[in-house]
């Protein structure tokens, strides 16, 4: 009857799988005349058994795609998840070649690289950019071994992983790390590592390349009038006309804020210029349309090439912008070429070489107060001192205000300054209370931008009051130049802080417009009348004249006036014959440290940050 039964069975040698078989035995007639009876262990040909299927059910509910081919490379078996990832039936895919999924973006010589490894008898791995039935793409990480038979390649095994989302999540995270999110162009980050591997090339080849550094004209106006999401707009919409007109090949980047920039390849400076001239034409033609207002920007530019002769990137970076700075002091839209030798640029490298040199004095409270004497030509008892700010370097050498301050105007740190100097003049005189009680007022100098800053009046107020400093003590000087290019933001700014008992004095007055028109509007208290004409006033009628006039003019509308620049007593006799109130000058009093005239006065003198770092020759700052 041949097989009867399998089952486990226990034995005195433990738990067996045992095959029970019966075969009858005949004689010649055919009879059946006995039987043999077998019992086989097939204990590990069942567990052999087990184990198959075990691997059979891996491979089909695997979540990873897994085909065997013949030695030949054609498909013999595909599980239930290779059919899901690509698209292809059980039918279709069997007897064909994996070449099924090739999309002609994986690189030839990666297929013949896994080929020569796997028919060796080794296992390859990479990634393949594979095609699925329905024409669409996707990456696959792979695994390919041999299998073997008595040493002998039989199939090869194929288990790939679709990680097409990895790739998309990588590929936007790159693009997020090098791109500008408002724009999508390239951002500073990576045009930065761009221009310094062009930089590199250019030592082994001699060619010739160009930076172009652009700043937009008005967009302040649209930002402030409109609001960001405007400004934001404007943005998108002149990345788009700038990407339209520079070549497919050059990098094209936004730097922040509105400064684009553009690295041109293989460009003379004069194929540069003409690009440039094509950008600027197209920034001058267009029109920003926001809510029914129209608006035109224009784009100051700088231009530098890129040579063998050229030093360092970073210094090629500083010589667009200072070129771009130049164009915007020249009268803004318009394109400026950087030349070693052009006298603007060198003044303009040395101020951004102090831009840096200032930012990190004020975050390391790098500067210190000098004061120098007002005295009243009257025999007046009033002390007034003019507080002057000077800057400290990393050696603890005593910088002079004309070499930072211009720096400071031109690359918007003024204000920063201004409130330093108001932070910390408070504090120390407010330590010093004896100081305080002997001075009428001390005089502080403000920037006419600090005047336009929408915060800045809320400080001066919030400091007052959180200090308690007596605003009677303060006198604000503010340039006369300043005040005529912001006048309505100084009309407001004087009259806020005069109600709270503030002076003011309009400083240099004669050196700008001398207009006397808006002093009737001007609540000043004070009109400092500009050193160019006080210091030949003996020997100059026209001098002489110009200080008579403004001091006349000056007290009938209710000002006192102070001559600046008063350098000895034949000057000094001059205006106190005129009538002038007051005098500055060094034949007045030089200006000297703030600390001194505390000492001086036996006061308790606050430990300024910066007093520590100055260098000291003979008990006196160098």
């Amino acid at each position: 009857r041949g097989l009867l039964g399998r089952n486990w069975c226990e034995t005195p040698a433990g738990k067996k799988f045992l095959i029970f078989e019966t075969n009858a035995l005949f004689d010649d007639e055919g009879n059946v005349n006995g039987a043999i009876e077998t019992l086989r262990d097939a204990t590990d040909l069942k567990q052999l058994e087990e184990e198959l299927q075990k691997l059979s059910q891996a491979i089909e509910f695997s979540p990873s795609v897994v085909f065997i081919t013949n030695r030949n490379g054609i498909i013999e078996y595909v599980n239930p998840k290779f059919l899901t990832v690509t698209g292809y039936s059980k039918e279709e895919a069997i007897g064909q070649n994996p070449s099924i999924l090739k999309s002609g973006k994986t690189p030839d010589e990666i297929y013949s690289s896994l080929w020569r490894t796997i028919t060796a008898g080794k296992e390859w791995k990479g990634e393949l950019h594979n095609k699925k039935k329905d024409g669409s793409y996707y990456w696959a990480r792979n695994s390919i071994s041999a299998i073997k038979k008595d040493g002998v390649i039989t199939h090869f095994v194929a288990i790939h992983e679709d990680v097409t989302n990895e790739y998309e999540l990588s590929a936007l995270l790159s693009h997020q790390a090098t791109h500008d999110a408002l724009t999508g162009l390239i951002n500073r980050l990576e045009f930065e590592r761009r221009a310094e591997k062009l930089f590199l090339s250019i030592k082994a080849r001699n060619d010739e390349h160009a930076l172009c550094f652009m700043d937009l004209d008005q967009f302040k106006v649209v930002n402030d009038t409109c609001g960001h999401q405007a400004g934001d707009e404007l943005l998108r919409q002149v990345s788009k006309l700038l990407q339209q007109h520079v070549r497919k090949h050059d990098t094209l980047a936004r730097l922040g804020g509105d400064e684009f920039a553009v690295l041109m390849e293989q460009c003379s400076l004069d194929n540069a210029y003409r690009v440039a001239s094509t950008l600027l034409s197209v920034i001058q033609d267009y029109q920003f349309l926001w809510e029914g207002k129209t608006f035109r920007v224009g784009v100051s530019i700088g231009l530098a090439a890129l040579t063998k002769a050229t030093p360092s990137m970073t210094e090629l970076l500083k010589r667009t912008d200072v070129a771009c700075y130049t164009a915007k002091d020249l009268g803004r839209n318009r394109i400026h070429v950087y030349h070693v030798d052009d006298s603007d640029m060198t003044q303009r490298h040395g101020e951004m070489e102090r831009v840096s040199q200032i930012n990190k004095a004020i975050a390391e409270d790098r500067f210190c107060f000098y004061a120098q004497p007002i005295n009243a030509l009257n025999k007046g008892v009033e002390k007034h001192y003019e507080v002057l700010i000077r800057m400290i370097d990393e050696n603890g050498e005593i910088i002079p205000p004309g070499a930072f301050l211009p720096a400071a105007e031109r690359y918007n740190l003024i204000a920063s300054l201004d409130t330093w100097v108001i932070k910390n003049i408070f504090a120390l005189l407010l330590a010093n209370p004896g100081f305080l009680k002997e001075i009428d007022f001390i005089s502080i100098n403000l920037s006419g931008s600090s005047l336009t800053e929408p915060d800045f009046l809320d400080f001066i107020i919030s400091e007052l009051n959180r200090t308690g400093f007596m605003p009677s003590k303060i006198c604000f000087e503010i340039t006369e130049t300043s005040v005529i290019s912001n006048l309505s933001f100084a009309i407001k700014f004087i009259s806020a802080l005069k109600r709270l008992g503030c002076k003011f004095a309009l400083d240099d007055f004669g050196s700008g417009l001398s207009s006397f028109a808006y002093l009737k509007n001007l609540p000043v208290d004070y009109l400092k009348i500009d050193g160019m004409f006080v210091k030949d006033i003996v020997d100059d009628p026209i001098d002489h004249a110009m200080v008579k006039s403004i001091n006349e003019i000056g007290h009938v509308m209710d000002m006192q006036t102070i001559a600046e620049f008063v350098e000895n007593d034949e000057i000094k006799g001059m205006l106190r014959e005129i009538g002038v109130n007051y005098a500055q000058g060094y034949g007045i009093g030089k200006p000297e440290p703030l600390s001194n005239l505390l000492e001086q006065k036996n006061n308790n003198v606050i430990p300024m940050i910066a007093a520590s770092k100055l260098k000291k020759n003979n008990n006196s700052f160098s």
